[in-house]
């Protein structure tokens, strides 16, 4: 079935199924909604709250975007919750999407597990998606995160257009945080909204990176290298936030990498300061402020986890079945779901100023592999330039390659579709002719061609002490990866 934005279908089942009341946060956005649900989640969870999250898409299995206390929801309670879902979505004739089934299971499944709060993240747009569902009295506060130009065919072909639809989870008298946008007109649009609905717009603040403190943040890692047997890892970003609730900045550590991160770091710790400054919550929760302390939201944003978002791996050689005399080699890989223009520019800065910090001066050979999902008007120049245009700079440390394939069938997810090799291979030629070094043949098999691709990193040959392998263009290709790397 394909995508159908509409409430009526999931309002019409919901009637036939236990009553929703989780107290529920929800955010929307193009880029970093889900960052923003992992860290409120992580420091909900470091305060002793029993935890709902929902999010979308999901990575490796449909059954993942339901956590339940911080762990994926157990089979025997997701099977019981889809079956019963689709029995009455059946005995009434209701149709609903698969996305509108997962979301009512999710719904089923918090409430069954009486949770104390609920992390309900978007599916797409926000005014007609299926989590839009949830009551007015459940929600807590509602938040967006960057707005950008993606799923205009469904949202609307400017920035202002597709904001208004994103807006469009703001509930009357609950705050609703606007994170940092990169266009005025989303402001513009998301104040209207806002302001016609009658709830609270609260702005985001960026906080501030500090300077390492080894007394706060112990000592520092290694020099940055990208040999297999240097690697270990990149350090947290030190950062200090405020908050209206506590007198003192608080000095924390944020695991998350990357400089756009500091803005979904705002976002979140703005949630939390709803949460315990807003009558609407505080009135929900009588012990809230007891539990969600300084120290638990210290320790929540430094365990926060967010997988497949520039998550770095050591990969040994013997996972991609790769004969070495040394058995202790392998591939430093940076998993990464950019998937538009906007998050592909990012993760080319990230990779620019990484690199940059290497230790060893002489030039890094850089792999791309990447596989995009087919989703007009959005074409694969458009999400590729940011990402392949190297700086005049850059091209003096950078060799770079890149791979191009198909990610497999994505599970409950039949209309999306992935870009053909042949025609990705032809807009990275036309961005940077020459780099294409492998490429998946059109009707190949995806889950053994990503195999292949990881194999051909290895076997380019050449003299390089430091080399980076970056995975990216597609969360689908991305939980390709985790499944191969994780047979293993």
């Amino acid at each position: 079935m394909s995508i159908d934005l509409s409430l009526d279908r999931i309002r019409a089942l919901l009637s036939y199924l236990p009553k929703y009341t989780r107290p529920t946060i929800h955010v929307a956005g193009t880029n970093g909604k889900g960052s923003v649900s992992s860290i409120v989640s992580s420091v909900l969870l470091s305060a002793s709250l029993g935890v709902g999250r929902f999010n979308s898409p999901h990575l490796t299995k449909v059954r993942d975007s339901i956590s339940v206390r911080g762990k994926p929801v157990d089979s025997s309670t997701y099977k019981l919750a889809t079956s019963t879902v689709k029995r009455k979505n059946e005995e009434h004739s209701t149709g609903l999407t698969s996305f509108e089934l997962l979301t009512c299971a999710a719904l089923i499944i918090f409430e069954y597990e009486e949770v104390d709060i609920v992390v309900l993240e978007v599916g797409m747009g926000g005014r007609l998606d299926a989590t839009n569902v949830v009551p007015d009295s459940c929600i807590l506060v509602s938040a967006l995160t960057a707005v950008d130009l993606d799923h205009q065919a469904f949202l609307g072909n400017t920035p202002a257009e597709i904001a208004r639809e994103k807006a469009g989870i703001a509930r009357k008298g609950k705050p609703f945080v606007l994170g940092s946008q990169k266009y005025s007109e989303v402001v513009e649009a998301v104040t209207d909204v806002v302001a016609k609905v009658g709830a609270e717009l609260v702005t985001a603040d960026t906080p501030p990176r500090r300077a390492w403190d080894t007394s706060i943040d112990g000592p520092h890692l290694p020099p940055l290298s990208f040999s297999f047997s240097s690697f270990q890892g990149v350090e947290a970003q030190p950062v200090e936030v405020s908050m209206s609730c506590f007198p003192q900045p608080l000095q924390v550590q944020l695991p998350l990498p990357g400089e756009h991160q500091l803005d979904n770091l705002g976002v979140a710790v703005k949630i939390i300061e709803m949460l315990l400054t807003r009558p609407s919550c505080t009135g929900m929760f009588w012990n809230i402020q007891r539990k969600v302390t300084v120290q638990a939201i210290k320790q929540g944003i430094k365990a926060t986890v967010w997988s497949g978002r520039l998550s770095f791996h050591k990969v040994p050689l013997q996972v991609l079945g790769v004969e070495h005399s040394d058995s202790s080699q392998g591939i430093i890989v940076l998993a990464d779901g950019a998937h538009n223009s906007s998050s592909s520019a990012r993760l080319a800065s990230y990779i620019s100023d990484i690199l940059s910090r290497a230790s060893h001066p002489d030039k890094i050979r850089l792999t791309y592999i990447l596989a995009l999902s087919n989703s007009p008007p959005k074409t694969p120049l458009q999400t590729l330039t940011p990402l392949l245009s190297l700086s005049p700079e850059d091209r003096t440390r950078i060799d770079m390659n890149v791979a191009v394939l198909r990610f497999t069938p994505v599970e409950g997810m039949p209309w999306v579709k992935p870009v053909p090799p042949s025609e990705l291979k032809q807009a990275v030629e036309e961005i940077t002719p020459g780099t294409v070094g492998w490429s998946a043949p059109d009707d190949g098999e995806p889950g053994e061609d990503l195999r292949k691709a990881l194999q051909f990193t290895v076997s380019q040959g050449g003299t390089y002490t430091e080399e980076l392998v970056v995975i990216a263009g597609s969360l689908y290709l991305v939980a390709d990866f985790y499944r191969l790397y994780k047979t293993k």
